[in-house]
């Protein structure tokens, strides 16, 4: 496995393209009303995107057909904006990608529509702070597998369970690079694998479930809910090891 170490100015690219992903988020969190609809809210983003001269990169990557990925209430990652519109007391997860002259930005915020209920609030707030805990923990020498374990227990503790089979990963000139970052141990040991070092980008992607943690793709192929059919949640930074801790990138 060969994981890319970024020089600073590598980083600084990285930075950019990340900190119109940023921006970005913080639009769609402002615009999250009742009544709006996600193909709206997809729209908006796309434009502000294009406006600050970089592209929309999750659109067409795999065949995704949109700029955003719009996940809602049972929806955990990955849904496809329609015409919804937006309801009192929805739970919305938005997940952006932008490439900036060839480098890639990447980072996904839950966001409450008007009035939410208790649960719902714990739930997005256990993947925001699952995601800020990971990052304040990151330190150079660690394995990842050990930030895996660290996050998984961390949910668990607050009452939910990650999601199985989709993970954080490596980013730079691709949108996903070495290494998959689960948020929850593979394998037993979490001494095991490969090292965090200086220089490194990567993606943390707490994806949080209530009960079950089984994914399940529905019929568009691309919206995944959880096999106890409940609301999930989603939060993303891209980080990069500086100085052996971990800087956010992806902030406006």
């Amino acid at each position: 496995m060969a994981i890319a170490l970024r020089k600073p100015q590598e980083i600084e690219k990285l930075r950019a393209a990340n900190k119109i992903v940023g921006a970005t988020l913080d639009l769609l969190r402002e615009n999250t009303k009742v009544g709006m609809s996600l193909k709206e809210l997809d729209a908006m983003a796309e434009d502000y995107i294009r406006s600050q001269g970089a592209k929309p990169s999750f659109k067409g990557l795999y065949g995704f057909p949109n700029a955003v990925c719009t996940s809602l209430n049972e929806v955990i990652i990955h849904g496809i904006p329609n015409d919804y519109k937006l309801q009192e007391g929805d739970v919305i997860g938005y997940d952006i990608g932008t490439e900036l002259e060839g480098w890639f930005g990447d980072a996904a915020i839950s966001v409450g529509v008007g009035e939410i209920s208790k649960q719902d609030e714990e739930l997005i707030a256990c993947a925001k702070d699952t995601l800020y805990y990971g990052i304040e923990n990151i330190k150079e020498g660690m394995r990842f597998k050990e930030l895996s374990y660290m996050m998984e227990q961390f949910i668990i503790e607050r009452g939910f369970v990650p999601l199985r089979n989709f993970c954080g990963h490596g980013i730079g000139k691709k949108p996903h690079e070495e290494p998959e970052i689960p948020n929850y141990l593979e394998g037993g040991n979490p001494k095991a694998g490969p090292k965090i070092k200086n220089g490194m980008v990567f993606c943390i992607e707490p994806m949080i479930c209530q009960k079950d943690g089984k994914p399940i793709i529905l019929d568009n192929g691309w919206d995944v809910v959880s096999a106890d059919g409940l609301r999930g949640s989603h939060y993303e930074h891209t980080v990069a090891v500086v100085g052996g801790k971990a800087e956010i990138l992806s902030l406006a």
